[in-house]
C-alpha cells in the first residue's frame, strides 16, 4: 500500500554526533538513534565509558564510533569534528547533551571558578561546537541541531546561579541561532528536561523522590531519560522540517504545575 503522507519519519543512515553520550539521557538517546538507523557518533570525557556505549551499538547490529570530547576545550572540539568530517563529509544531526551541574552560593570564594566551569561547559562549548559543526551541518538536507537545557531554563533553584544562567543562556542561544540559520533549512531546537532518574539525581533517596513527584510533578513520577531521548528524536526527524527555535519541557508538567 502507497503512502498518502510524503514527509519521512527515518532517520536512517543519518550521521549523528551527540555530547554526554556515555550514560543518562546521552546513552538513551544514542542507543534510541542507533535502534532508528542512524550512524551515532558517541562522545564523553571517559573514553571506557564511551566504548561501552560503542560496543553495546555494535553488538546490537548498528553502526557506532566514540570520541572523548571535552566541549570545554576548543582544541578537542575541532580535532574531533575534524576526524568525523574527514570520514563521512558532513554532519546531520547534532546534538549538544554534555552537562555539569556545581552548587554553590553567591558568596561562595570559588564562585568565579564554578561560574566558568559551568558556563564553559553548559553555554560556551555549545556554541563553539556548534560554530566547528556548521559548515558541515550546512551539506545535510535534514539539518537538525537540538540543544539540551534543563528546567532550571524556566524558572530557578537556590544555590544553583551558575547552572540557571547558563541554561537560560542555551535556550537563549538557542532561539537566536533559529533566526539566524533559517534561511540555511537548518532547525535549531531545544529540549528542557525536568526531573529524570539520571547519574545527577541517582543520590536522592528514592523517599525524597517520591515526595518530591507528588508535590511538584503533575505525572508524580521521575522522567526515564529514553523519555527525553524520544523528545529529541522528533525534533530531529526529517519531517519536523517546519520546527525550529522551540523549547521544549520534558518534565511531567512541573513547570505548568502551580500549586
Amino acid at each position: 500500500m502507497s503512502r498518502l503522507s510524503k514527509f519521512s519519519r527515518s532517520i536512517k543512515g543519518k550521521i549523528v554526533l551527540l555530547t554526554g553520550a556515555a550514560s543518562g539521557m546521552g546513552r538513551a538517546t544514542a542507543e534510541l538513534f542507533s535502534d532508528e538507523g542512524a550512524v551515532v557518533i558517541v562522545s564523553d570525557l571517559n573514553q571506557h565509558s564511551v566504548n561501552n556505549v560503542v560496543e553495546k551499538i555494535k553488538k546490537n547490529g548498528s553502526d557506532a564510533e566514540g570520541y572523548v570530547l571535552d566541549i570545554s576545550d576548543k582544541k578537542n572540539i575541532q580535532d574531533v569534528v575534524k576526524k568525523i568530517t574527514d570520514k563521512y563529509g558532513l554532519i546531520d544531526i547534532l546534538i549538544n547533551n554534555a552537562g555539569i551541574a556545581l552548587p554553590t552560593s553567591i558568596d561562595n570564594d570559588d564562585f568565579e571558578v564554578y561560574w566558568d566551569k559551568t558556563h564553559n561547559v553548559l553555554l560556551k562549548g555549545q556554541a563553539i561546537l556548534i560554530r566547528e559543526c556548521l559548515p558541515f551541518i550546512e551539506k545535510s538536507n535534514t539539518p537538525r541541531i537540538v540543544n539540551i537545557s534543563s528546567t532550571e531554563g524556566l524558572g530557578a533553584s537556590p544555590m544553583h546561579s551558575p547552572y540557571t544562567s547558563a541554561k537560560h543562556g542555551v535556550i537563549g542561544l538557542t532561539r537566536s541561532l533559529a533566526v539566524e540559520l533559517g534561511k540555511k533549512g537548518i532547525t535549531v531546537n531545544c529540549i528542557c528536561p525536568g526531573p529524570i532518574n539520571t547519574a545527577m539525581t541517582e543520590k536522592i533517596p528514592d523517599k525524597d523522590k517520591e515526595i518530591y513527584s507528588k508535590r511538584r510533578v503533575p505525572l508524580r513520577r521521575y522522567g526515564d531519560p529514553e523519555e527525553v531521548a524520544h523528545a529529541t528524536l522528533n525534533f530531529c526527524l526529517p519531517s519536523s522540517s517546519f520546527i525550529t527555535g522551540a523549547v521544549l519541557a520534558v518534565d511531567g508538567g512541573l513547570t505548568i504545575k502551580r500549586a
